[in-house]
């Protein structure tokens, strides 16, 4: 209710800075007038205040100057004209969720972001840190990774990515999501000599990448 009635506070203000600024031809000031009128009975009916009787120009009715059976005609032609604007609220409302809901089937809807602080790990040379999703209960993964090297010093490779190590993965459906667990799987290589006590230099002994470390989350 707060998110529809300050929408229409929104479309008033609008409106209103368009009716003072006297840029309008008449015929679009008339139509404006009318539809500032309507959103606010319209408004009236949804937070339940009194109905406001206007004539065909959007002006409020003098029950002074009125018949009683003009304000009556004037009051069932309002009730009317708000009941079907309720109507087409509702039917539109419908609809929005109806493809919602078929493009939710249809096509992943759904995104997980991720924002890598730091790897707390002595590893002592380079290392590959990737992370991916992967189902417990069917032994897979189920997304690609996401890779950071980071150095021996403790920063990432690329140090203009420092404190800007972020991914979203978004290949996740409503068949993810039916899934019983997923886990957050994070996987470390060490990059570099076959031992880390080895202070053989040689090349045939450097950039060689070996399992170091695994984590892991409890399946959620």
């Amino acid at each position: 209710m707060f998110r529809s009635v300050r929408h229409m506070i929104y479309d008033l203000i609008e409106w209103r800075s368009q009716i003072l600024s006297g840029t309008l031809p008449q015929d679009e000031l008339k139509e404006l007038k009318k539809k500032v009128t309507a959103k606010i009975d319209y408004g009236n009916r949804i937070l339940d205040l009194d109905l406001v009787v206007r004539d065909e120009d959007g002006n409020i009715l003098d029950p002074e100057q009125t018949s009683t059976i003009s304000l009556f005609r004037a009051h069932e032609i309002t009730s009317k004209q708000v009941e079907e604007r309720l109507q087409e609220e509702k039917s539109q409302k419908q609809n929005i969720d109806i493809n919602r809901q078929a493009k939710f089937a249809a096509t992943p809807s759904f995104a997980l972001f991720v924002n890598l602080k730091n790897v707390v790990c002595k590893i002592g040379e380079d290392a590959e840190v990737l992370m991916s999703l992967y189902d417990p209960l069917e032994s897979k993964f189920i997304s690609e990774n996401y890779l950071v090297r980071w150095s021996s010093c403790g920063l990432p490779k690329d140090i203009d990515r420092l404190h800007n190590l972020r991914a979203v993965f978004t290949d996740l459906g409503s068949k993810d999501l039916k899934r019983e667990k997923i886990s957050f799987v994070c996987q470390i290589v060490r990059v570099g000599r076959m031992e880390l006590r080895d202070n053989n230099t040689r090349k045939l002994t450097s950039g060689l990448r070996r399992p170091f470390g695994v984590a892991g989350t409890p399946g959620v």
